[in-house]
């Protein structure tokens, strides 16, 4: 429409005046509104609406061609919010790319692993060595001014060996080691069920697996001690646990369901004047105790073992600290003379 215009102006303006005044007068305004005209169809603002984008009359404000009236920085504008945009991606997927987002498996294990091949053969071996090997003693050497010695005298009837309690103890000790492996699978999906993939994640995780990982970051000594211990705490959590639901059950039967035998009847009479709570309430805090030391002993020695290698170092340093939690507490309970 402004074009039309502009051209009907051109037209009018070549006709025929009465003066040269007012043919010149026509000239100017014709190419004056024929320059406006053209400068609001290139910036597209129709001409009804120029008082609303600052075009009072016919003064134009932007006349560039391909510009926007008032909206002159919108392109640079947009430009850049593109550019923003587009860097924020690729440095996210670069991000991404370097440190993915940490996943958290749960791998949980057969719940009755125990009884496998492998694990019930270990146990069994384990067991009988612990309770036969002490009967497997040399005799001590003697002189032989003591040997004649024991001529003039008589000499004592040997004693048999005997199998039968050693027996009994390892099959004890067997049912007890199961029973453990047993509830800390039973724990483990309690804690997958009720607790969040995170935590539950750094109650399961294998602790030597965590302790290669983490001696390939370049961390400092006291640092990596430290992750490697604190990682040991979480992991072995669930088994000094499940050792001491079991055994809390076996002091319950000793307390409150077994008779006492024919080798207790020194302390029958003790056992029958004492409250029964009240003895397994200590023997509830003397396990509570020994569990404790073992997972604080274990996570140290796991620590420092893991110093001289981060997988068979940090296993036995747990194993280790797992055996020598009962013994430390017992010392240190008599030493401060503590009731334990």
């Amino acid at each position: 429409m402004t074009v039309g215009l502009g051209l009907l102006l051109e037209l009018t303006s070549r006709l025929p005046r009465a003066g040269a005044s007012s043919a010149s007068a026509s000239a100017a305004v014709s190419s004056h509104a024929g320059l406006s005209a053209a400068a609001f169809s290139s910036s597209g603002v129709p001409l009804s609406a120029r008082h609303l984008f600052g075009f009072p009359g016919f003064n134009v404000a932007h006349c560039d061609a391909g510009t926007t009236a008032g909206l002159n920085g919108v392109s640079d504008l947009v430009d850049d919010l593109n550019t923003k945009i587009r860097d924020s991606i690729q440095y996210a997927r670069k991000d991404y790319t370097q440190y993915p987002t940490k996943e958290y498996p749960s791998e949980l294990k057969p719940l009755f692993s125990a009884f496998g091949l492998k694990n019930f053969t270990i146990t069994t071996l384990r067991s009988f060595l612990l309770y036969y090997l002490p009967l497997i003693q040399p005799k001590p050497h003697t002189d032989s001014e003591d040997e004649d010695d024991d001529l003039l005298q008589d000499t004592p009837q040997e004693q048999p060996v005997d199998l039968v309690t050693p027996f009994h103890k390892s099959v004890k000790q067997i049912i007890r080691e199961t029973s453990i492996v047993t509830t800390r699978r039973v724990l483990e999906r309690i804690v997958v069920l009720h607790v969040s993939e995170r935590t539950a994640w750094k109650l399961l995780k294998d602790a030597s697996k965590s302790a290669k990982r983490k001696a390939a970051r370049g961390m400092s000594t006291p640092h990596y001690t430290f992750c490697v211990a604190r990682t040991t705490f979480r992991a072995h959590a669930l088994g000094v646990a499940a050792a001491w639901v079991v055994q809390s059950i076996i002091e319950v039967y000793r307390c409150f369901i077994r008779k006492p035998s024919e080798d207790d009847q020194p302390s029958d009479q003790q056992f029958e004047d004492m409250n029964k709570f009240r003895l397994f309430g200590r023997k509830i805090y003397g396990i509570t105790v020994k569990s404790s030391f073992c997972l604080v002993l274990a996570s140290v020695g796991a620590g420092i073992g893991a110093l001289l290698h981060p997988v068979h170092g940090q296993w036995f340093g747990c194993a280790l600290g797992d055996v020598a939690g009962p013994v430390v507490a017992i010392i240190v309970f008599e030493k401060m003379q503590w009731p334990l």
